[in-house]
């Protein structure tokens, strides 16, 4: 307990009056203060002016981070016959219909990202309260109810990151791994900004975006100067 205490007050201290940097800065500052032994994650969190609690203020959608995401994902799909077959060359790492089904109801979910066809989504619905609280349920909107599956099982391998609102305005989400390059950090955090900007929802009113924030798994948050986060 001791040395990890040290450890947290010695990242502390380098964030001491810290605030609204650049991206490059805000990254630089987290990799230096990462000292976790393993290779901890870099996250990211906007903190959006939305009531999701209205439909017209629900904020989601996927963003493919250009330098990916340095995590295996996982992924499961509903398909039959070709699709599934196409799901099991394109990489998906669990493929099925009812045995799938009984699985999850089992309570045994070993997937990052679900996937279906349009024609299994009468027998996905059935696993709406355990696979929606978990944000695994598949979604058009996001691209995980697609016909073309080869594309959704190596996008999802490929980096995707996908993101939801929550009920205090707050999107959260992982851009990187802090053994990543600074600038393929910067890249990946700016094109997860721009996707959230992009998806802004037609019932959103007054300042969109209000703060962003980069921290790593085990470290502390700096905020970011929001007029740096723009994509050259």
């Amino acid at each position: 307990m001791t040395k990890i205490a040290k450890r947290v007050k010695k990242a502390q201290e380098l964030f001491v009056g810290k605030a609204n940097l650049s991206v490059e800065d805000a990254v630089g500052l987290i990799k230096k203060a990462a000292s976790a032994k393993f290779d901890e994650t870099v996250e990211i969190a906007m903190n959006l002016g939305v009531d999701p609690r209205h439909a017209d203020q629900m904020v989601r959608g996927v963003v493919a981070l250009p330098n990916g995401t340095g995590k295996t994902v996982r992924v499961a799909v509903f398909a039959r016959g070709a699709k599934a077959d196409e799901a099991k060359a394109a990489g998906a790492d669990i493929v099925g219909a009812e045995d799938l089904l009984e699985t999850i109801q089992s309570g045994k979910i070993e997937f990052d990202r679900c996937i279906a066809t349009p024609d299994m989504m009468p027998l996905v619905g059935r696993l709406g309260k355990i696979l929606g609280p978990r944000n695994l349920m598949p979604n058009p909107k996001v691209g995980t109810v697609t016909m073309d599956v080869k594309t959704a099982v190596e996008g999802a391998k490929g980096g995707e990151v996908q993101f939801k609102v929550e009920k205090a305005g707050v999107i959260h989400a992982g851009v990187g791994k802090v053994s990543f390059s600074d600038e393929k950090l910067a890249q990946n955090v700016r094109a997860f900004v721009e996707a959230v900007t992009r998806a802004k929802p037609p019932g959103a009113k007054g300042t969109y975006v209000k703060k962003v924030s980069l921290s790593s798994t085990m470290g502390p948050g700096v905020s970011l100067d929001l007029s740096s986060t723009a994509s050259a």
